[in-house]
């Protein structure tokens, strides 16, 4: 039950700082190109509805914590659930938690070719192309050390931020900004109601990234007991900017018409003639935006199938390594998926990966506040470095809050949508099953592993 995988070890290079980088930079991910679907959905509102998600995930996200800092262990969601119920389920989360990483890659290619549409008109097949383009070149990138993937992030989160910020700005003091396009055409939240329940769902996407830090937790250099204070980061940076955009780009025209634009800051700065030195900077804020979610969820996708591999739950080559101590053959699998992908959803990116994103995430929310409220009755004597506060009500509230996730995301799926994912879930069978019958050909060969805190620092 306890064999590992021997002399095959993820090095630990990265500082609470560089994963608070990967991990926010990850979260931002790029409105640039996704914000007019915002405002088609509930409005100018959205900048609430995006500090109230931040707000309504906290329990989800210390609970991430306590589960990560008790076992610390790159197969994470697979773990925790195996330790609360069985390997079978604990199998099922992890493949669920492998949708939420690896569908984040192909909508980060799509917002960086619609940054180069503000340019060159591309087709349909052509963005599609482009977008598969970026992934084959991230693909090779991967392969090296990750402090190349750290180094990046630390940059590019820095200067997207900073850039954001002087947009936000110029278009707050270019005369240009109307309190009445923000209240003057339907209010804070024009579509009402409903609008405001498929918003609090779908914008789930949003935060999706602060899920991923337990996956790099076998290559960080602090404390698991402090990983509570990256994900915190991973979820308020995130909305205090999102909310800031929100308003700053709906004073400059009615939702409607924001809606129906491609991208719209670049857009709204050239029709409106202000310096254009400011529009390029939109498109690079945009594009590094891109570029740290793509870099964040590839490394987290690869974690996961190495993660699983651990225990047994793939085959042991998952967990081979390059020399430069990088999961090789889980990154070509991350390749092939991120590339299913780019065709599958390259008509309506944005809409359908949402709401897949969001379905998977509540599901895999839901769980991990169950497994830890679970754990916390089974094994109370495990050493927990941090402990979720406000007693088992707090974990129920995050598993209240993780089924409303996945209601409220499930009204925008269509049925191609649905069709997907439950493939997708198929798939996932299939390899259980395909595991289960290996074993059963050949005794005592790929057993299930359990980790447990006794098994920290043999990984």
């Amino acid at each position: 039950m306890n064999k590992q995988n021997e002399g095959n070890h993820l090095k630990k290079s990265l500082g609470m700082m560089t994963l608070i980088a990967i991990a926010a930079g990850s979260v931002i991910g790029g409105w640039l190109a996704e914000s007019p679907y915002w405002y088609s959905l509930t409005g100018p509102g959205a900048a609430f509805i995006f500090l109230g998600l931040a707000v309504l995930l906290v329990p989800v996200g210390l609970a991430f914590a306590e589960m990560v800092a008790m076992l610390p262990f790159s197969s994470s969601v697979a773990v925790w659930t195996a330790n609360a119920t069985n390997h079978r389920l604990g199998w099922c989360m992890q493949w669920l938690m492998f949708l939420i990483q690896i569908v984040e890659p192909p909508i980060c290619a799509f917002i960086l070719t619609t940054a180069l549409g503000f340019f060159i008109d591309f087709t349909t097949t052509q963005t599609m192309l482009v977008a598969i383009a970026m992934c084959v070149i991230w693909y090779i990138v991967s392969n090296f050390n990750i402090s190349i993937s750290g180094t990046l992030s630390n940059i590019f989160f820095y200067a997207m931020v900073g850039i954001s910020v002087c947009i936000t700005i110029l278009f707050f003091t270019s005369g240009k900004w109307s309190v009445d396009n923000l209240l003057g055409h339907g209010g804070w939240f024009p579509n009402g109601g409903y609008g405001i329940f498929l918003a609090s769902g779908v914008l789930t996407i949003k935060y999706i990234g602060f899920e991923m830090t337990p996956t790099m937790i076998e290559e960080t250099t602090f404390p698991v007991k402090n990983m509570w204070k990256v994900i915190l980061a991973a979820l308020f940076i995130p909305s205090i900017l999102y909310a800031i955009v929100v308003i700053a780009i709906g004073g400059m025209a009615p939702w409607s018409e924001l809606a129906e634009m491609s991208m719209p800051e670049p857009e709204l700065i050239r029709s409106l003639g202000l310096p254009m030195i400011f529009a390029w900077g939109a498109l690079i804020a945009g594009s590094l935006h891109g570029f740290t979610t793509f870099m964040g969820f590839w490394t987290s996708s690869a974690r996961v199938l190495y993660g699983s591999a651990q225990l047994n739950m793939l085959p042991p080559a998952f967990k081979k390594l390059n020399k430069h101590g990088q999961p090789y053959i889980a990154n070509i699998v991350v390749l092939i998926f991120t590339v299913f992908f780019c065709i599958f959803s390259a008509s309506n990116w944005v809409q359908y990966i949402y709401a897949v994103s969001c379905i998977a995430a509540g599901l895999v929310y839901f769980m991990v506040c169950f497994d830890a409220l679970r754990l916390r009755k089974l094994h109370p004597e495990w050493p927990r470095p941090y402990k979720a506060p406000l007693g088992n009500g707090f974990l129920i509230l995050g598993m209240a809050v993780s089924v409303w996730v996945v209601i409220a995301s499930s009204l925008s799926l269509d049925f191609t949508g649905w069709m997907s994912l439950v493939a997708y879930m198929v798939v996932g069978v299939v390899v259980l099953v395909l595991m289960e019958r290996y074993r059963k050909d050949n005794p005592g060969k790929l057993d299930p592993i359990v980790l447990t805190p006794d098994n920290i620092g043999e990984t």
